[in-house]
């Protein structure tokens, strides 16, 4: 009987010391290149109709958030009003404010689908089929035709450190 607690102990032992030296902090993830620097390739690697790039003041009313939560961000939208087609990447200050920005994307597409439901149904659809990806500190909201190949040349501008 002893012998199997002294096992039993030594097997309790074990366990917390090998569970004390790894390390369960995941890797941050950093991008290779800086926000605008993306959305222009991947606008290059996959066309899009012609986009604008919004202001501040335009990001904070259509976007429905404060642009003093972001880093850096770079959001494009079409210049005319007959597509849904929109790329942005918007890199958070701070991890915890993930979540409001996710809301307020989300908020941005279903304006943007309301906008086309009587409108133009194909485009209507397309805005349907938005993309919000998150990676690190780094959202990528995308409406286009295109969306998972611009998702995967988003995807190729990071690295885990």
């Amino acid at each position: 009987m002893k012998k199997q607690s002294f096992v039993l102990m030594l097997a309790i032992v074990l366990t917390l010391a090998l569970s004390a030296c790894s390390n369960n902090e995941a890797a941050p993830i950093e991008s290779t290149v800086p926000v605008k620097e993306m959305v222009d390739k991947m606008i290059t690697e996959v066309e899009q109709p012609s986009l604008m790039e919004l202001d501040a003041d335009s990001v904070k009313q259509q976007y429905h958030l404060d642009p003093a939560l972001l880093e850096d961000y770079t959001v494009r939208i079409p210049m005319m009003n007959v597509k849904t087609n929109e790329i942005s990447v918007l890199k958070v200050k701070d991890e915890k404010d993930i979540p409001t920005i996710e809301t307020a994307i989300k908020q941005c597409a279903a304006d943007v689908q309301k906008q086309f439901e009587t409108y133009l149904p194909d485009q209507y659809e397309n805005a349907k089929n938005y993309k919000l990806v998150t990676k690190g500190n780094y959202l990528l909201f995308v409406i286009s035709e295109d969306a998972d190949e611009l998702v995967k040349s988003f995807d190729s501008f990071f690295v885990q450190k």
